[in-house]
């Protein structure tokens, strides 16, 4: 490991002209609008992977949610295996199903009739299944505003051109979006549980890629509180177990100083890197990695 001052890159000796890029270039290979989602990184994690001379044995994202990551990664076959998890009981419920009893799914999906009464009555309705935990995650991640799924979310009401809650509601692609992740299902593995426990299981191996994305709560930020079901985590306890991987990581933040003051203390390198949030504001993120 090299010394602090050799791993810190200096903020302003980043690009002074960097790009943004437009998510309409990025495959949308997700069945979930997610708020906070990665499509926009895409180009950047796909160099960032480039850069090692060997294709990694294993690709690691503790922190999935929507899982662009490692959706990319699989179909681009950039890691030998992508390993993905999550805590949130629904959301791992998509993907428990997404890999295991597809068609089902698919099946529900294309069947419901889109309506404010019946999506209520969907949502209002206690799951008796894995499948029904499933295709319920799928509807309210659907036709809530902006695809939050934390408590508290409210259905979209005006929605895109007026439509109301049939404006997300595109049945079609979300088939072929899980059609497509059923066909590279041998390459993925889903974990249902802790990130950082995640992180540790494959510390050792140097042959190991690991994403991370944790919900953004350091800095005493609340969109992660927000917008996730599960946003409370021990950010400096993340931090040392990336230090500690022998494999490479890349860690992607809110601009913050508690988060800039954790990877100084942590010697990770750190470069700013430019976005749009979803009201198309341009925003500068962190990100952060162990080489």
């Amino acid at each position: 490991m090299a010394h602090t001052s050799d791993l810190m890159l200096s903020l302003q000796q980043a690009d002074p002209t960097p790009h943004i890029v437009n998510v309409a270039s990025v495959p949308q290979l997700s069945p979930f609008r997610y708020p906070g989602g990665k499509t926009w990184l895409v180009p950047e994690i796909r160099r960032w992977l480039d850069e090692a001379r060997t294709k990694p044995a294993l690709f690691v994202e503790p922190f999935a949610g929507g899982a662009i990551a490692s959706l990319t990664v699989a179909a681009e076959q950039r890691a030998e295996h992508v390993v993905f998890c999550e805590l949130d009981h629904a959301v791992a419920a998509v993907w428990h199903t997404v890999l295991h009893d597809a068609d089902a799914l698919c099946r529900r999906i294309m069947e419901f009739d889109v309506t404010a009464a019946n999506a209520r009555a969907l949502l209002a309705a206690q799951p008796s299944s894995r499948l029904d935990l499933a295709f319920q995650t799928i509807v309210r991640n659907r036709v809530q505003h902006g695809g939050i799924m934390a408590p508290g979310a409210s259905l979209m009401k005006d929605g895109e051109n007026g439509r109301g809650i049939r404006s997300r509601w595109y049945p079609r692609t979300v088939v072929r979006r899980i059609q497509s992740i059923q066909l590279m299902r041998e390459r993925l593995t889903f974990v249902e549980g802790d990130g950082i426990e995640l992180i540790r299981r494959y510390a050792a191996r140097p042959d190991v890629a690991f994403f991370v994305d944790p919900p953004y709560t350091a800095g005493g930020k609340r969109a992660g509180r927000r917008l996730y079901l599960h946003s409370e985590l021990d950010h400096g306890l993340l931090f040392d177990e990336v230090r500690r991987a022998r494999g490479r990581a890349l860690m992607t933040y809110d601009d913050a100083d508690e988060v800039l003051a954790l990877a100084r203390e942590h010697g990770l390198a750190v470069r700013r890197i430019p976005m749009k949030n979803t009201h198309h504001a341009r925003m500068m993120e962190l990100l952060i990695s162990n080489r």
